[in-house]
């Protein structure tokens, strides 16, 4: 497929604070895209390190730079891509990941075939981690659990409420698939794509597919390791999304024990304790589900 001569018909967003030694790969994995009719905005968060080193190196028009004054976060970074883009459809990179070359073209033909679709999602080989969550160098999994996809059939809401199943890099996005201009709660450090996702399942038709499109890979620098932040980020998607838990007792009852086990590996054992006894006073039957998972020796939440 070739790139077209006027706007690109999907824009693709890559933020990045620092690792100058990743993003050059990461860069070409999406130009080298059979499907080439893309932008790539890559932008890059305040980094201390000169950037514009690597993009100097890369000669494709499609790229573009944009580079932050105030550092803010991959959120706030995602955001000032959305502002920048221009395609009809949208697709987000991380700074040390890689696209496998058919990545958006194998997306775009399932958006084209089914117009009902508003979200196309995949999985991603990740080295260094297992898939009971665990990190090491000899670690690899896919990511999310293919056991736990989503089905056609299956209420997504509850679905994304209580679990991440889209890593932005993954999946490719309708641009009007959201009803606001700004996607992404700029608070939010870690977790920030289920902080999203689960919101988007509100408004969006969401598919996913088994099939890897993505080779990531865990680094030491990763939030989503930092035991503090999950903690305040699940807070956060509890309250973005507290006008549902009526509707969904039980889903509001598994995130209240999630919470509390996160604060209880935080150290804040006695806040924790209080969160998990809620959840079980919320929803008493959920007491029986974290048994038989326990026993069964299914990854831990």
């Amino acid at each position: 497929m070739t790139a077209s001569a006027g706007a690109p018909t999907v824009s693709v967003i890559l933020p990045v604070y620092n690792r100058m030694h990743a993003l050059e790969d990461s860069i070409r994995s999406v130009l080298a895209q059979s499907y080439a009719d893309l932008e790539l905005i890559v932008v890059d968060d305040a980094s201390t390190e000169d950037l514009s080193r690597v993009i100097g190196r890369i000669d494709d028009p499609r790229l573009r730079y944009v580079r932050l004054e105030v550092n803010g976060g991959a959120s706030a970074a995602r955001n000032a891509g959305l502002a920048e883009a221009r395609g009809d459809f949208i697709a987000f990179q991380d700074s040390d990941d890689l696209w496998l070359p058919r990545k958006l073209e194998q997306q775009m033909r399932v958006l084209e075939q089914r117009p009902e679709i508003d979200v196309v999602t995949n999985a991603k080989v990740l080295y260094g981690g297992g898939p009971d969550g665990s990190y090491g160098i000899d670690k690899v999994s896919l990511r999310p659990p293919p056991d736990g996809r989503l089905r056609e059939d299956e209420d997504q809401v509850a679905k994304f409420l209580v679990e991440n199943r889209i890593s932005l890099q993954n999946a490719l996005f309708r641009r009007n698939c959201y009803p606001e201009p700004v996607w992404f709660d700029a608070r939010v450090r870690s977790n920030a794509d289920w902080a999203f996702t689960s919101s988007l399942a509100q408004h969006a038709r969401i598919l996913e597919l088994p099939e890897p499109v993505v080779m990531a890979f865990s680094s030491t620098d990763s939030i989503s390791k930092n035991k503090r932040a999950k903690a305040i980020g699940l807070v956060r998607i509890m309250r973005r999304n507290r006008a549902l838990y009526d509707r969904y007792p039980r889903e509001y009852a598994l995130n209240l024990w999630r919470l509390g086990r996160a604060l209880i590996n935080a150290g804040k054992r006695r806040t924790g304790w209080r969160f998990c006894r809620a959840a079980l006073r919320h929803h008493p039957p959920l007491a029986g589900r974290l048994l038989g998972e326990k026993l069964s020796r299914k990854p831990r939440l």
